[in-house]
């Protein structure tokens, strides 16, 4: 698992909070970073480590480009957000404007991106153009094909996902939040149809707003609850490199590889298209839910079977609030990397780009993206139990989101105004009969 900066835990844990939040990603470091910023008692539950998870293991991409268009006001208000973060949490995240391109190398590549800018990046004004094979080229030197042309975006970015949400805590605890670290909830107790407390591990806290952004943890708690919620998740292999001069700043997905520049003076390495998806008991139940998805991109994701299916059947789906639960038999998700993706990702960046020959693989790591039917995250209340809100299911995209995720959130939880359009993210979504379905984002 990749190193992370590890946060120490506050050791008394409160009998009250105005506001508990249960998951220490980025989802919920932003929104309790939110809440402790306007005033509120905030709890932050995380049954590992801060970041430990999907929050640590992903690109580090903060993208306008190439997105949903339902997520695309919350990417915008994330960049913003994200700019002046290191300064609001007085410590360093890594991100950087440093621009992102799209490589195409034939006709019909060209015009998808060229659709996607049409739709959505003109429509919403985004900083985004279209660029011949001879800028890309400049843009990004000393490849050995010839691009047909690209989408670029100078305004996207790019953080430190191992240093960023960590960062993040802290502040949000410089701030007046609590945080403990390996303190999993184990579910709620309710009065009168609404939260009234959070059963940890280690103790009850009295409460009557409780935030879950639990990853891909989500579902399984929920289930407890006997809430419905249709989530999967997806296998994501990354790897880094030792440090290495080649003279790109600027981050790229293109020929079955993506890379960008870290604070190290490595590069985070990926395969642009590849992932794995587990064969799981969830699989069979959600069947139906997520064929939309799978028809769409069934040529990236590559399904297996395998000592996960074991491992997940063998978790309990409900138990009492005395009982030791999954979240403390798993402190952390640790899925191991697909080497062969990784290796196709070397070889191809490596044929492309001559540069990167001489690049030694420091780490490899896997990571588990936690999917919604639509791949749009759930941020909202839930209806069906007074008090109780989510943040989740962010499906590869919550990274970048997150520090708008955890604005909307907070002012959700508020009762304030929403700061974009809340409807797309709403809970409800998936049973009120709008059969919400997956877009072909680039």
């Amino acid at each position: 698992m990749p190193v992370i900066d590890l946060i120490t835990s506050d050791q008394t844990l409160p009998k009250t909070a105005s506001v508990v939040i249960i998951g220490g990603g980025v989802a919920g470091i932003a929104t309790a970073l939110e809440l402790a910023e306007r005033g509120l008692d905030v709890v932050v539950l995380e049954k590992g480590e801060i970041a430990a998870e999907q929050s640590s293991r992903n690109w580090g991409w903060c993208r306008q480009m190439g997105r949903d268009p339902r997520e695309i006001p919350l990417i915008k208000l994330s960049l913003d957000l994200w700019d002046g973060m290191n300064a609001r949490i007085g410590g360093e995240t890594g991100f950087a404007r440093c621009g992102i391109l799209y490589l195409c190398e034939t006709e019909e590549q060209v015009a998808a991106k060229q659709k996607w800018y049409d739709e959505n990046a003109v429509p919403w004004k985004l900083p985004t153009r279209m660029i011949s094979g001879r800028e890309a080229g400049e843009l990004q030197p000393g490849c050995t094909r010839a691009w047909k042309g690209a989408l670029y975006t100078p305004a996207d970015g790019r953080a430190e996902p191992f240093i960023a949400v960590p960062a993040m805590a802290l502040g949000a605890r410089k701030k007046g939040a609590k945080i403990f670290t390996n303190c999993a909830a184990r579910g709620l107790e309710t009065k009168g149809g609404r939260v009234s407390s959070v059963v940890t591990e280690k103790g009850t806290i009295a409460c009557d707003t409780v935030v879950l952004a639990g990853g891909a943890w989500s579902r399984r708690f929920c289930h407890n609850l006997g809430i419905e919620f249709p989530q999967l998740t997806v296998v994501n292999s990354v790897m880094r490199t030792a440090p290495l001069d080649t003279g790109h700043t600027r981050t790229c997905s293109g020929g079955d590889f993506t890379f960008r520049k870290r604070m190290d003076g490595g590069f985070t390495v990926t395969h642009n298209h590849l992932s794995v998806a587990d064969i799981l008991p969830d699989s069979f139940r959600l069947f139906r839910e997520f064929l939309p998805a799978l028809k769409l991109d069934w040529k990236g994701l590559k399904l297996r079977i395998g000592r996960r299916f074991i491992d997940e059947a063998s978790l309990k789906r409900q138990w009492q609030l005395d009982e030791v639960t999954p979240f403390e038999q798993v402190r952390i998700l640790d899925p191991e990397p697909v080497h062969s993706i990784l290796d196709e990702a070397a070889r191809n960046l490596i044929d492309y780009y001559p540069a990167f020959k001489p690049m030694q693989i420091a780490e490899r790591w896997g990571g588990a993206i936690d999917a919604t039917p639509d791949a749009v995250p759930v941020i909202s209340k839930v209806e069906k139990l007074e008090g109780f809100h989510m943040a989740t299911g962010f499906s590869g995209h919550g990274f970048g989101l997150g520090p708008g995720a955890g604005k909307l959130m907070a002012k959700i939880v508020m009762g304030e105004t929403p700061c974009v359009d809340p409807a797309p993210f709403r809970y409800s979504r998936f049973f009120d009969g709008s059969n919400p379905r997956p877009t072909t984002g680039l």
